[in-house]
């Protein structure tokens, strides 16, 4: 049955209520946000999803609070928010909602769960201080979101709920984003596994264009390939692939002659026609043809081979 109301606290916003109402508005539109405490309103009822208000976790009853004693644990011990507990049991359908593939959901929904989700519950619970991220506290998306509140003397009796539908459509258009770029990586994995395939053993990963690489290159254990090259727009470019998803470390680099030049300066160099661009950080270069790239991909890996047999020796 589909709920008539979805029942939040009224006062101060925080960023987990504010993100159960992104999914569960998604979920139920024509359901109508009540801010309240009033005991009339957040008391369980057929007709209503009520969350981070009303002292129970009740998915049954539709229910989904986390201030009270006993309040619900993750698996690891960890705390839920509302969000949290919201994702938990709808985030499913508000993925399938926004057009994820079946086959992608539980994948993206884990992730979003680790990456995001989990954050924020943390945050909100106290168990994780913005203090942590240093000078980007302030940027923290709870921060950011908080921001929207009125100022104390705003005396407007509808100041609050207007910030919260400002920071509410904020908040939609990020997780939105975001789960659109954890379906794009599903959708990429599969592409750039099949070039992995036709790949073989060659030291370069083809791609028809742009595309997020390094998951599927580690899922596939492809641990020889140290180069990936593409089309953009105008030219064709070669990129690094790195170590590991944090840092900037580079399975290869480019060659360091390479290194910040451009058009007939990076030509006489490389010694490849159509060469136009190497970054001084040596993990980007660009050429303007197929032909162009692939050598320079050919010369980059001998280069990388070489540096790294002198390593072995050494």
């Amino acid at each position: 049955m589909k709920p008539d109301f979805l029942v939040t606290h009224n006062g101060g916003f925080h960023a987990d209520e504010l993100l159960s109402s992104v999914i569960l508005t998604r979920l139920f539109p024509e359901a109508r946000i009540v801010r309240s405490r009033a005991a009339e309103w957040i008391t369980p009822g057929s007709d209503r999803i009520i969350y981070d208000v009303g002292g129970l976790y009740d998915p049954q009853a539709q229910i989904f609070d986390h201030h009270q004693r006993g309040a619900p644990l993750r698996e690891d011990g960890q705390p839920y928010s509302s969000f949290g507990l919201v994702w938990k049991h709808h985030g499913r359908a508000y993925l399938a909602a926004l057009g994820v593939p079946e086959a992608d959901i539980e994948v993206v929904h884990g992730d979003f769960d680790r990456k995001f989700v989990l954050p924020i519950d943390l945050m909100d619970n106290g168990a994780l201080n913005p203090a942590s991220a240093g000078p980007l506290a302030g940027l923290t998306l709870p921060s950011l979101l908080e921001t929207l509140k009125p100022v104390f003397d705003e005396k407007d009796a509808d100041a609050e709920d207007r910030g919260f539908q400002a920071a509410l459509a904020i908040a939609r258009s990020l997780v939105e984003a975001g789960i659109a770029q954890r379906a794009a990586k599903s959708r990429a994995e599969a592409l750039v596994t099949a070039a992995i395939a036709q790949t073989g053993d060659r030291r370069v990963l083809e791609l028809p264009y742009g595309m997020p690489f390094r998951p599927a290159i580690v899922k596939a254990g492809a641990d020889h390939l140290l180069f990936v090259v593409h089309p953009r727009d105008r030219d064709w470019c070669i990129t690094g692939i790195r170590q590991a998803e944090e840092g900037f470390e580079l399975r290869a680099d480019l060659p360091a002659a390479w290194a910040g030049l451009s058009n007939g300066d990076l030509e006489a160099v490389c010694g490849v026609k159509g060469a136009t661009f190497c970054h001084n950080g040596r993990f980007i270069a660009a050429a303007s043809t197929r032909e162009a790239i692939l050598r320079m991909a050919d010369l980059a890996v001998k280069t990388a081979l070489a540096e790294q047999e002198v390593i072995g020796e050494t």
